[in-house]
């Protein structure tokens, strides 16, 4: 799993679990030394190349201490915010031949939504509640 961590990150928001870190914004060292304690099975950081130029000394001196790697990734755009299941039965039912306004009507999303869903979006963000979701 992928964790979105901002400034504004609490570190209850964090996942356990997480296997991997994307930081939106560059973050103090006191953050990310509690996430590097909760997270006991983080292998890398990711983070745009603006955010690598402004982090703090001393959080790439403690990524480099815990041999996690420290990865510039760009991912643009707007995270969906719609629900993932939503989407996906929005998506299923555009498999299933029904149109854009049957699909509107059942669901409740646009039928722009739909369509934006169904050819153009790059589904590797999404909101969930406040906090973005990484799929890939």
């Amino acid at each position: 799993m992928i964790a979105a961590v901002s400034p504004g990150s609490k570190l209850g928001d964090v996942p356990a679990d997480a296997a991997e870190l994307h930081l939106i914004r560059p973050v103090k060292s006191e953050l990310l030394s509690g996430i590097l304690r909760k997270c006991s099975s983080l292998e890398k950081v990711t983070l745009s190349k603006s955010c690598l130029r402004r982090m703090p000394v001393q959080s790439r001196q403690l990524l480099q201490r815990k041999g996690i790697a420290l990865v510039e990734q760009n991912r643009p755009g707007r995270p969906i915010g719609l629900p993932l299941q939503k989407m996906l039965h929005a998506l299923e039912m555009r498999k299933d031949h029904q149109t854009l306004r049957e699909i509107e009507r059942v669901t409740g999303i646009p039928k722009s939504t739909v369509h934006y869903l169904q050819r153009y979006a790059q589904r590797t963000k999404i909101k969930n509640g406040k906090n973005i979701v990484y799929l890939k």
